[in-house]
């Protein structure tokens, strides 16, 4: 059933001022352009002004600089988009599940399920493993021997979490996402083949994290893979064996972590980044899309990398140290030049 609520209510949870109507009802959110009656609509980037005139929406949540003139209802808030980040799960759409164990879940008689948690059809929950209150394991999901799931987490349907992992409280893993799986260890055995390198060590992941679809983290080889709190991983993302990322870093579609590698808090890495294996990422670096990191970082800020022609690698590591030298080369270029003149 579709839900609605006061404008009065939503101001009140939002904690913003409320211009116009109290007792309107909203019972969905919408871009200013698509908007209709009942629609609750947003203005965070000022590019989308001009449209703000002709919004048909039943209110809109601006800054009090974008309000002036605005004669529809209206929500003034320092920061509109978080107000819409925030009253966008009064609207989910998604069923909440029963608080059921479906008939074809099988759960190994050591496991430990807390109360009014939802396992969907064909879950497997194997020896050991803990699940914590309130939490919803998806169809065909597994759970690994003694792994850990805390409370109010969200396994969506195929999920595959191996042997000895500890998810915090909150933690969101979308369909597809694998932790826990062998990180690439390997020996080479002297006769052109490869000798595997038990992985021995598992995964620990902090409180409030959300992973998205087809995510990978790997197990450590000796110790754990570390995701702090409020990490939030996208698609299509890599997290290699034994590496540690801080608390609050996001990481975009396809960037990945090769071994080792210890990312700091509040990073964010855009689409496509990279980090090469056993360097340290400093808190509060950005990596632009497409950044590829050969060294450690250590200062906080944004950092950014282009592709070159392919090329053997020793002249692409000379061409590499040439473009950094780029800006000072033509400094003193330049004052080469003024001398002349």
């Amino acid at each position: 059933m579709k839900q609605d609520y006061t404008l009065a209510d939503i101001a009140a949870f939002l904690d913003a001022e409320l211009r116009g109507d109290p007792d309107v009802r909203i019972s969905g959110i919408s871009s200013l352009a698509d908007a209709q009656q009942g629609d609750l609509a947003f203005l965070a980037n000022p590019k989308y002004k001009s449209q703000l005139p002709s919004t048909k929406a039943g209110a809109v949540i601006l800054a009090e600089s974008e309000a002036e003139g605005f004669l529809g209802n209206c929500l003034i808030m320092d920061n509109p988009y978080l107000g819409y980040a925030k009253i966008s799960a009064w609207f989910n759409p998604a069923l909440v599940p029963a608080a059921v164990v479906h008939p074809s879940a099988v759960v190994h008689p050591s496991a430990i399920v807390a109360n009014n948690v939802a396992i969907g059809p064909n879950v497997v929950i194997a020896e050991g493993a803990i699940i914590g209150d309130r939490s919803e394991i998806g169809a065909n999901s597994s759970i690994g021997s003694r792994s850990v799931v805390g409370e109010g987490c969200v396994i969506a349907a195929n999920v595959a979490i191996y042997h000895d992992v500890v998810l915090g409280s909150r933690v969101r893993l979308h369909s597809g996402v694998v932790i826990g799986a062998d990180g690439f260890g390997f020996a080479p055995d002297g006769e052109g083949g490869w000798q595997k390198i038990y992985q021995l060590g598992g995964v620990r992941i902090g409180d409030d994290v959300e992973i998205g679809a087809n995510s990978t983290v790997d197990r450590g080889a000796l110790e754990d893979t570390v995701i702090g709190n409020s990490v939030i991983i996208d698609n299509h993302v890599q997290i290699a064996h034994n590496c540690v990322i801080g608390d609050g870093t996001a990481m975009a579609a396809f960037s990945g972590l090769a071994g080792s590698v210890k990312l700091g808090r509040n990073c964010i890495l855009a689409g496509s980044a990279t980090v090469s294996g056993h360097l340290s990422i400093c808190d509060n670096v950005t990596l632009t899309a497409h950044a590829f990191v050969t060294k450690s970082i250590e200062e906080p800020g944004s950092y950014s990398s282009n592709t070159t022609p392919l090329m053997a690698s020793l002249q692409w590591r000379k061409a590499a140290v040439r473009i950094g030298q780029l800006d000072s080369m033509a400094q003193r270029l330049k004052k080469l030049e003024e001398r002349k003149d």
